[in-house]
C-alpha cells in the first residue's frame, strides 16, 4: 500500500472547493498546491513561470487531441527543441511534477488536470465540487465586489476556460463524473461535511 496519499480537487468557479482543499489540507496536516504548481513547473525547467500562467489561460482547439494526448502522456521535449516552450511542452512539466508530488508526499492539489493525470494511482481521492449558477454568483459577488451580471460573466468565462483546457488535455467534459471519486453539491453539503467525508475515506484505504 502506498506511504503517502494525494486529494485532488476540481471544482466550478465559485463553489468554493478551492478554499475547502485549503482547509482540508491545513487540517489533515499536508501539503497544498494550486498555482504553486506553476513556479514547481517552471524551476525544474528552467522556463519562465510566465508562461506557465500564460498557457494555462489558453487551450488550442484547433489542434488535434491525439496531440494534447501525447503531452498527458508524453515525456518532456529538451531544451533544444524548437517545441521546448510550447502549451503541449509546459503541460509535460506540470504534470511531471504533479506525478513527482503524488510519489514523494501527501497533499491537496486543486486544478491543473491533476485527477486525470493521477488517474491510476491507488493513492489518489479525487473530488469534484459544484454548486448551482445562482450561489456560485452570490459568492463571487461578495468576494470581489461585483453586480450580479459581471459576477455571472466571469464565471461562464472562467468555467469555460478551465474547461476548455479539461478537454484539450483529457479528451473529456470535467464535470463527467467518472473522473471523480466523490461529487459534492455545495449548496446543500456544507464544506465541514464534505471535509468530513473525504477524511473518513482517507482513513479507510490508509
Amino acid at each position: 500500500m502506498a506511504e503517502n496519499h494525494v486529494i485532488t480537487i476540481a471544482r466550478g468557479y465559485g463553489s468554493g472547493g478551492k478554499t475547502m482543499g485549503k482547509r482540508l489540507a491545513e487540517e489533515l496536516g499536508w501539503s497544498y498546491y494550486d498555482r504553486e504548481l506553476l513556479r514547481l513547473a517552471s524551476d525544474e525547467s528552467g522556463i519562465s513561470e510566465e508562461l506557465f500562467a500564460r498557457a494555462d489561460e489558453t487551450a488550442k482547439r484547433s489542434l488535434l487531441y491525439r496531440v494534447a494526448q501525447d503531452a498527458l502522456d508524453g515525456q518532456v521535449i529538451p531544451p533544444d527543441s524548437d517545441d521546448f516552450i510550447s502549451n503541449e511542452n509546459l503541460f509535460r512539466y506540470q504534470a511531471k511534477i504533479i506525478r513527482k508530488l503524488a510519489e514523494t508526499e501527501n497533499c491537496v492539489i486543486v486544478g491543473r488536470c491533476a485527477n486525470y493525470i493521477l488517474r491510476d494511482k491507488p493513492n489518489v481521492i479525487r473530488v469534484y465540487v459544484h454548486a448551482p449558477e445562482n450561489v456560485c454568483v452570490r459568492t463571487v459577488m461578495s468576494m470581489y465586489g461585483l453586480t450580479s451580471d459581471e459576477a455571472r460573466k466571469r464565471i461562464v468565462q472562467t468555467d469555460k476556460r478551465r474547461g476548455d483546457y479539461y478537454r484539450y488535455f483529457t479528451g473529456h467534459d470535467w464535470r463527467y463524473a467518472d473522473d471523480y471519486d466523490l461529487c459534492f453539491d455545495s449548496s446543500r453539503i456544507e464544506w465541514d461535511k464534505c471535509i468530513r467525508i473525504i477524511r473518513s475515506i482517507l482513513e479507510s484505504i490508509s
